[in-house]
This record gives C-alpha cells, structure tokens and sequence, in this order.
C-alpha cells in the first residue's frame, strides 16, 4: 500500500498508546477507535432506518449487517477497558471501577429511557397494538425501570416485541456491556492472557454455534430474557469483549497513515453488505458474521489502534464521531419506533418514506450532539467531582467515551 508501514507492532508502545477512556489519568486517546465508533453508532441508525422497509425478511433488509456494529461496540469495549484498568488495580478498588463505569454510562441511559417515555404513545398503532392499551402509569413504571438498566420480564413487555427494555431497545446491549465490566472487575483482569486466550476460544465455539447452528443463521438478538436471548447476548458478549482485551495486551498493532480512512471503509463495508446465501437463513450468512467478528473485526481495530501520529482533518472528524457515538446509539431508537410504525400502519413506500427517513437520521445525529454538549458532559463532569473526589481519584474528564 502506498504510504503504508503495515507492520505488527510486538509489545505495546505506551508512547503510542491512546485510549477512548478517559477516567484514566495521563492517558490520551485512541482517537481513530473513537471515531469508528462513532462510524458504527451512525451505520446503527441507517441500518434500523432501513429495516422498516424489510418486512422481517432480512434479504430485503439494506445496511444488512448493521446488527454486527453492537458486536464491534462489545470487541472496543474490551480493548480500551483493559488499556484504561489493566494497570491501575494497584491503586483502584471495586468501587472506585464501578463508580466510574457508572457515571460514564448512566447518565446517557438515563436519557434514553425518557426519551423513549416522551415518544412512546406516539407510535400507537396496528404495528404495536399493546401501546394504546398500556396506561400511563405502567409506562412510567417501565421508564423508572429502565433508568436503572435491569432487564424486565415479560410482564412488562408493553410493546410487544419482547424487549428487555421495551422504551429503548438497543440498551439492551449496554446491560451487557455492565455484565462485561463486572465479570472484568471481579476475574478477568487477573487473568494471564494465556487464560483469557483460553476463554476466548471457548467463547469463540459458542459464538459459531450460534451463527451456524442457531435458527437465524446470524447472529441477530440478545434483547429478550427468554433462554435463547441470553444465550445469543452472551454469545455477542463473550468473544469480542475477550478478544480486544487480548488484543490490547498483546500490543499487536497494523501502522498506516491513512489508518481511519483504511479502517473506516473496511467497517462500512462490512456492515452493509447484502445477506449472505440464496434463503433467508442460509448458513453462509452465519459463517460472514462470524467471520466478521471473529477475524475482521480484530484486524480493522488493529488498524486503528496503530495510527500513532493521529492529527489533521481525518482526526478532526474521528474526534467528532467519537463523541457523537454513545449518546446516538442510545438516543435514536425511540424516534426508529416512531417512524417504524408510521411506515407499517401507513404503508409507506420506501421512495416516499425516504425523505423523511434522512430527515430522521439528521434529528437523530442532532438530538445525539445536543444530548452530548447540553446533558451528557456537564452532568458527568458534576458527577466526577462528587463521587470520585473522596477516593483520591479524579473526576471523570468529559472526554471519556467506552461505548458498549
């Protein structure tokens, strides 16, 4: 490749180490990591544009892998996590790791969870028939709920799609993303890589059981409490989540200096590509995902990790997408609903359903940037300074971003 050093990087370079976490002190960021999260966050919201128009037949669906953005969110989570924490369990205890991970975290879900309350009785209609029926207490109970991010049962359910957190779907993946940091505070991080190596092949099989065995043929789901969801959450979770832990303790780094371009671009790709196979639920299109996540995944953050001299306009725009991530992945999905509903009651085509549909991805991206700026930021930067200050830490800087 022309202006390329694409070499292996054989031990980690702490000059040239950055990090998405801030509630690490003296550590700088990955910035091209952020940025493509924030990349995914954005193809997250396309994707699920686009799915009011599939129909449930996923060989319509356009953006058709969007769904693996939560498996890449789950393989950067475990990177920047142990390039964050690794080191500092010396001088940090549970609660200090806890506390940080929850103002990082919460504050944001907490947000989600109104929004969604806010639209809710907004998507009435024939696709989601539970809704004119829920009262508004029960709505307000299940919004309280959610604010917390513990799973509901079925009995809460007032969409109907058997959603864990039915005001906000995608948080389901950040409960998960608290099972991650929790397995991490309490074993993981004591581990050798030669033991998390070992898990992580495990985790693997049953990551390729689900893609190839499971019905979907991919590995679509998590949001639901039923033994099937969790299994296929944990099936998301395990693998990636390992795999950017080992990834960054093994300092394994590809050089370019067009790295979040290169990155970027192999991430598009990959998430928009049609489904895999001649039927709905072929097997070939379980073996991609996989693939993706088990392989490609690894590679494209291996790229962005390794751009140690991150400036100019493509780190300008990195740094951009990186703070837009989080408070878009966790804040679009009620106006989804809104205009999921209104497309299937209304029976929209897709040519005129589109305007609207880039009309919606522009509020999203803005409700995301003032949630950031107006909410999110001040709120943990206060947050910070009450809760950390009393264990000798420091408060959580603004610019801290690990999305799951």
């Amino acid at each position: 490749m022309s202006g390329a050093s694409l070499t292996a990087t054989p031990g980690i370079d702490p000059a040239a180490a950055t990090s998405t976490d801030a509630t690490a002190p003296g550590k700088s960021h990955y910035v091209v990591l952020d940025g493509l999260r924030g990349v995914a966050a954005l193809m997250v919201v396309m994707f699920h544009t686009f799915e009011a128009y599939a129909g449930g037949d996923p060989t319509r669906q356009i953006i058709n892998h969007g769904y693996l953005a939560v498996d890449f969110f789950f393989l950067l989570s475990g990177f920047v996590i142990a390039y964050a924490y690794d080191d500092r369990w010396w001088r940090m205890g549970q609660r200090e790791f806890y506390l940080r991970r929850l103002i990082r975290l919460q504050p944001m879900v907490v947000l989600g969870s109104l929004v969604g309350a806010s639209l809710f009785y907004l998507q009435a209609g024939e696709l989601f028939p539970r809704i004119a029926a829920t009262p508004v207490w029960q709505m307000l109970l299940v919004m309280l709920l959610g604010c917390t991010l513990l799973p509901l049962p079925k009995q809460l359910d007032i969409r109907g799609w058997d959603e864990i957190h039915p005001l906000n779907g995608p948080a389901w993946s950040l409960f998960y993303e608290y099972v991650a940091n929790v397995a991490y505070a309490l074993v993981l991080h004591r581990l050798s890589s030669r033991a998390l190596t070992m898990l992580a092949v495990l985790a693997a099989v049953l990551l390729l059981e689900v893609a190839l065995l499971g019905p979907r043929r991919d590995l679509i789901g998590g949001w639901s409490l039923d033994a099937a969801g969790v299994h296929v959450g944990l099936a998301r979770l395990c693998y990636p989540f390992l795999a950017g832990m080992l990834l960054m303790r093994s300092g394994w780094r590809l050089h370019h200096r067009h790295a979040f371009a290169i990155s970027a671009a192999l991430l598009i790709v990959a998430l928009a590509l049609p489904r895999m196979g001649d039927t709905p639920h072929h097997w070939t299109n379980g073996l991609y995902d996989a693939a993706c996540v088990l392989l490609l995944f690894p590679l494209v953050v291996a790229i962005g990790a390794g751009d140690k001299a991150a400036s100019g306009r493509s780190v300008r725009i990195a740094r951009f997408f990186g703070d837009l991530s989080f408070p878009l992945y966790i804040t679009h999905y009620p106006l989804i609903y809104v205009y999921t509903a209104w497309v299937a009651d209304r029976k929209v085509p897709a040519r005129l359903g589109a305007p609207v549909g880039a009309a919606l991805v522009v509020a999203a991206v803005a409700i995301a940037y003032a949630s950031l700026k107006l909410y999110d930021e001040p709120v943990r930067r206060w947050l910070g300074r009450r809760l950390l200050r009393h264990l000798g830490g420091r408060p959580t800087r603004s610019r801290h971003r690990s999305m799951g």
